[in-house]
């Protein structure tokens, strides 16, 4: 009876020899970064740059950590609001949750009520060579023109003609979605500015400037 205790104390003092291999392989755990950037016109959301084009690429606005990802996507020739993050689950997160995002929109003419009241309803635009009827959202014309910083390159003189500014919110994010959008009321976009995600605003940054974020709670939110 001693002989088989003393064998179970001395079981008890081995290190298991498994455990001590997983601790080994768990990976530490990673301090991800997040960031909120005005992304300037004429520059692509991604850091890649792609085959035969030279265009202005996210890493020249600033010394991004590696595996800096942008969340979702603005067109070349869109401005404003952009997340990025280093952390691939809080991208898939955001990109999934039908989360607002709010446009600021100069169309070409005085943007009229049923015109409004078409966008709030849906309209129907071309998606990869299909028709695709929006879903409803919300939009409104702005009393002035919003205060943003003065685009890289001019939209047009004035004398061609009256524009107004109207704000676009989706939750949806098709290609070049907004431009199809007041494009098939009658409206063209001369300029696409984006100004919130969630609860995450633009706020006082400028065409190029870079801000860090703690996390990104606010915009997994729903408005």
């Amino acid at each position: 009876m001693r002989d088989h205790i003393d064998l179970t104390i001395k079981a008890m003092l081995i290190p298991n020899t498994n455990q001590t291999n997983l601790a080994e392989l768990a990976e530490p755990k990673q301090n991800h970064q997040h960031f909120k950037i005005f992304k300037p016109y004429g520059f692509l959301s991604q850091f890649v740059p792609e085959s035969r084009k030279k265009k202005h690429l996210l890493g020249e606005l600033y010394n991004f950590p590696d595996k800096t990802m942008a969340i979702g996507r603005l067109d070349h020739d869109s401005e404003g609001l952009l997340l990025l993050t280093t952390d691939g689950m809080m991208s898939y997160q955001i990109r999934n949750k039908g989360i607002e995002k709010e446009y600021y929109v100069q169309v070409d003419g005085e943007i009229t009520v049923d015109a409004i009241s078409q966008l709030q309803n849906g309209v129907e635009i071309g998606i990869n060579g299909t028709k695709y009827l929006t879903l409803p959202c919300k939009a409104f014309k702005l009393d002035c023109e919003p205060k943003l910083p003065t685009r890289g390159r001019k939209i047009r003189d004035p004398r061609h003609g009256p524009t107004s500014w109207i704000s676009i919110t989706l939750g949806e994010g098709k290609n070049r979605q907004i431009r199809k959008m007041t494009a098939a009321v009658g409206f063209a976009t001369l300029r696409l500015v984006r100004v919130r995600i969630g609860n995450i605003h633009i706020d006082s940054l400028i065409a190029g400037d870079v801000a860090t974020l703690s996390n990104f709670d606010a915009a997994l939110k729903r408005q």
